[in-house]
């Protein structure tokens, strides 16, 4: 009787065989996801927060500390609701 080869891979081979392909397909489909991202997402999650902008503008000396103080004193009477 002959041999052929795949005669000679009992079950585990196989087994291992269809696990470690869909590996490699989920590894394939994950790094082209990863060098294609969505561009479904939300640009506000991008965007500088007013109080980062406030304090980057005091950091570059674009305001001084009173214009800083006041306009973060604004800004919260802003978030809390207050007039």
């Amino acid at each position: 009787m002959m041999n052929h080869w795949y005669d000679s891979m009992g079950a585990g081979g196989w087994l291992l065989i269809s696990v470690l392909w869909v590996a490699l397909i989920a590894l394939i489909v994950w790094a082209v996801a990863s060098l294609f991202p969505r561009s479904g997402r939300n640009p506000s999650d991008l965007a500088e927060r007013p109080e980062e902008i406030l304090d980057r503008r005091l950091a570059a000396g674009e305001i001084d500390a009173g214009t800083y103080d006041a306009l973060r004193g604004k800004l919260h009477e802003a978030h809390t609701g207050r007039a």
